[in-house]
């Protein structure tokens, strides 16, 4: 009897650790490199918003989706990454490239990197924020989900910083980060709902309502923002348009331009047409026109006089602009709330992918 209790301690004892060691190796495989087996298909088949497009120095498209996963396109056919695939999760919200060719995806729940074949990921570890940027490092910066700070690489780790935070006017407003872009001195700007900040390799400064002249009745609500080549900070509202920001001075754009309806709730709201009032999308062309994507009005083209409005196809069901993108060739693609993506020619928009 002895010997038969003693049996089935030990097998007990030898399930037990068997156990924990199929739970580490669960728990390691999260940011462990993987194979990829992808699927391949002649045209793309995302049916949802198209958030981010991007190419690579090799000139290969990488086309990132609402809650599908990422496209890669070589010319010839478009293969698929989802979380089945080893993504960290299928809506993708930035796609870049790091100096050694590697290609980095900012998803709503982890960062994935895409190198030779093989995927990796890393998950944002939220209890150890860092609140001194400048005691960190690196070139890549990604926003996944959280609603406190961002992710800076080093080469090495995610590190997560923490905004300093404003008085936001508007209760339902988080710090999640909705776009990010780099002037021509190196300064990173951080648009979240709540307020903008920018970083300047030493210091972080925050624009909240107060500092952008928002009157009373307007509200932060910040979706995009470009620093363009000429020193000049373009902030995207959903709500209250466009601000424009030009050393010290900030003025609203589209109020100023008569781009908001009388009637407008300066919310979120459906805009009337030919108004600039929900903007999720600025991108400067090779000229130095400065275009945006209006969640309902389609596109405007501001040459630096005039602001010229474009359909972009009147049979989209779904005309929302989630993105612009200007490409190697300095192309303008515009990724749409439907999935499709159209090329400007100069005069149209054509289906490009």
């Amino acid at each position: 009897m002895n010997k038969r209790i003693k049996l089935i301690y030990l097998i007990l004892i030898l399930t037990l650790n068997f156990s924990c060691v199929e739970k580490k190796s669960t728990e390691k495989k999260t940011n462990k490199a993987e194979w990829v087996v992808t699927s391949k298909t002649d045209t793309l088949k995302f049916t949802s918003g198209i958030r981010a497009i991007f190419q690579d120095s090799k000139g290969n498209y990488w086309i990132g989706s609402h809650n599908e996963g990422v496209s890669y396109y070589n010319g010839k056919s478009f293969e698929y990454f989802t979380t089945n695939e080893g993504l960290a999760d299928n809506q993708i919200r930035s796609i870049q490239e790091d100096k050694n060719g590697k290609i980095w995806f900012g998803t709503a729940k982890g960062v994935s990197v895409y190198h030779k074949g093989m995927l990796k990921n890393y998950f944002t570890n939220t209890n150890e924020p860092k609140y001194e940027w400048n005691k960190t490092n690196g070139d890549l910066w990604f926003y996944a989900g959280e609603e406190e700070g961002i992710n800076r690489f080093d080469g090495i780790n995610m590190n997560y910083l923490i905004f300093p935070k404003t008085k936001s006017k508007n209760p339902d407003n988080t710090y999640s980060v909705t776009d990010i872009s780099k002037d021509a001195n190196g300064i990173v700007w951080i648009a979240t709902y709540a307020a903008l900040f920018n970083y300047d390799g030493k210091t972080v400064n925050s624009f909240d309502n107060e500092k952008l002249n928002l009157k009373d009745n307007e509200l932060l609500h910040i979706r995009s923002v470009l620093a363009d080549s000429k020193g000049r900070i373009w902030i995207g509202n959903n709500g209250i348009g466009v601000l424009l920001m030009e050393g010290n001075s900030v003025i609203n754009f589209s109020e100023k331009n008569h781009l908001i309806h009388p009637t407008s709730t300066r919310r979120g709201d459906k805009s009337k047409p030919g108004t600039l009032e929900h903007v999720f999308a600025i991108e400067e062309d090779s000229e130095g026109n400065i275009w945006f994507g209006d969640r309902d009005t389609g596109t405007w083209k501001y040459d630096g006089k005039t602001l010229t409005n474009y359909s972009i196809n009147d049979q989209l069901s779904e005309p929302m602009i989630w993105t612009i993108y200007k490409d190697n060739k300095n192309n303008l693609l515009f990724g749409m709330e439907d999935g499709n993506i159209f090329k400007f020619n100069g005069k149209t928009f054509e289906k490009q992918f």
